[in-house]
């Protein structure tokens, strides 16, 4: 069992650098306003929502304690960064708050899995 959580994980690490990655390669283009949400977006942040489900079930199955309210957190900021991407993924350019705000939200999320124990 813990090859496969280590498996979710491992999935979950490549799903937050896709998010991220996108925005960085991003960064130059959101100067100038030419920015634009990247496929590799939005197939992050749905990486990190699946697994970050299936890695909840993984440790409940094996009977660890849960921090409900980190999870949930966790799971808003993601929802919010979700449907930000996907509503926007086939616009041409995007606005620099819109775009920094997902930034923004996705370096919180990385801090809060991190830092809240």
């Amino acid at each position: 069992m813990d090859v496969v959580t280590n498996l979710f994980v491992g999935l979950h690490i490549i799903g937050i650098a896709s998010l991220l990655g996108g925005f960085l390669t991003q960064m130059k283009a959101m100067s100038a306003g030419t920015a634009r949400f990247v496929p590799a977006m939005l197939h992050g942040a749905l990486t990190m929502l699946i697994t970050g489900v299936a890695l909840v079930g993984l440790n409940q199955a094996q009977g660890h304690d849960i921090n409900t309210l980190k999870i949930g957190i966790k799971m808003a900021v993601l929802v919010v960064i979700l449907a930000l991407v996907y509503v926007k993924r086939d616009d041409e350019t995007v606005d620099k708050p819109l775009f920094g705000a997902v930034g923004a939200l996705t370096v919180a999320n990385i801090f809060i899995a991190v830092l809240w124990t």
